[in-house]
């Protein structure tokens, strides 16, 4: 592991984008799309992205192109950011295997999920991380989502794993705001905790936490980041102020996650709504409340390209603009 990496507090803060797969309308990767979004973050000033977790759809990603988006991301990235992959699964075998190619495509670390679907005992979930670590040598962030896993990584099983520096955050996607005051004291020195929800997450960061991972900050970054930045330097108003600036969006993205952001960075010209089955585009009533979302913030915070996707798609004059 390099050194710089062992030490998560270099990098493991602020808000760091869950960043979605773009895919083109005959479902194939849009790498091009997905290089944009890399690069705005980055220039942002966010220290790392994630890929191929869950904005990213990645249940639905072969091997091959999880390991695609990752060397895309590595490659973009450069010295300027890490590059996060998600290689969660609910097979010790398969999170192995995703954790193996990641470390080979360049990733910096992993982001590894609490097995799903399985329910696995507390005892077996510690046997999954400590099975994944002792495959790689890439520091390794654990994700607890328990409304998507239906098990929880119980604090216990949490500090245990902590024991070992292999194990570097945590993404805590449980809204639980007291988590961190409640584990600082048990967890090592530069052990990361960051929020994995949005509606809470500066709540958390309020109360000890290190940043969160984020779906919303995939549409206004510098936003996020400021809001971050004003919390810790203890200017909790302004905080306060821009959280409640992108609660609405905020709301509409978390009801069809990662559909309804799909469709938002379409609106702003980043890529194509498309989804992969069983994920389907949104209603229209959700189009429109996102659509009103976005439109709440203001331009000056959203940084659209000058060209949209809808734009390349049907130029001015072409019957789906006429």
């Amino acid at each position: 592991m390099k050194s710089d990496l062992a030490r998560p507090a270099t990098w493991l803060a602020g808000y760091i984008a869950d960043l979605p797969t773009p895919f083109d309308e005959s479902g194939a990767l849009d790498l091009a799309a997905f290089a944009k979004l890399c690069e705005r973050q980055i220039e942002a000033g966010a220290s790392a992205v994630v890929v191929g977790e869950t904005a990213g759809e990645a249940s639905t990603l072969t091997p091959a192109e999880h390991d695609s988006l990752v060397r895309t991301a590595v490659e973009l990235a450069g010295r300027r950011g890490r590059v996060i992959a998600g290689a969660g699964s609910n097979s010790t075998s398969q999170a192995v295997d995703l954790t193996r190619r990641a470390e080979t495509a360049g990733a910096d670390a992993v982001l590894s999920v609490v097995p799903y679907y399985n329910k696995p005992m507390q005892s077996g979930i510690s046997a999954h991380f400590e099975a994944i670590a002792a495959s790689t040598t890439l520091p390794i962030i654990l994700h607890d989502i328990p409304a998507r896993t239906i098990r929880e990584l119980s604090d216990d099983t949490l500090t245990r794993l902590a024991g070992s520096n292999r194990f570097i955050g945590l993404r805590d996607a449980t809204g639980d705001v007291t988590r961190p005051m409640r584990l600082r004291p048990l967890l090592p020195n530069g052990f990361r905790l960051l929020s994995g929800d949005d509606a809470t997450a500066l709540a958390f960061i309020a109360n000890g936490g290190d940043g969160c991972i984020s779906t919303v900050s995939n549409i206004a970054p510098e936003l996020c980041l400021t809001m971050f930045s004003s919390c810790r330097q203890g200017r909790l108003q302004t905080a306060r102020y821009l959280q409640n600036r992108i609660a609405p969006l905020v709301a509409a993205l978390s009801k069809e996650n990662p559909a309804a952001l799909k469709y938002a960075l379409c609106l702003l010209g980043f890529m194509s709504p498309t989804t992969r089955l069983p994920l389907v585009e949104l209603a229209d009533a959700a189009k429109a409340d996102v659509a009103s979302a976005i439109a709440g913030i203001g331009d000056e915070d959203l940084a659209c390209p000058i060209e949209s996707w809808h734009d390349r798609r049907f130029p001015t004059g072409s019957a789906a603009t006429s």
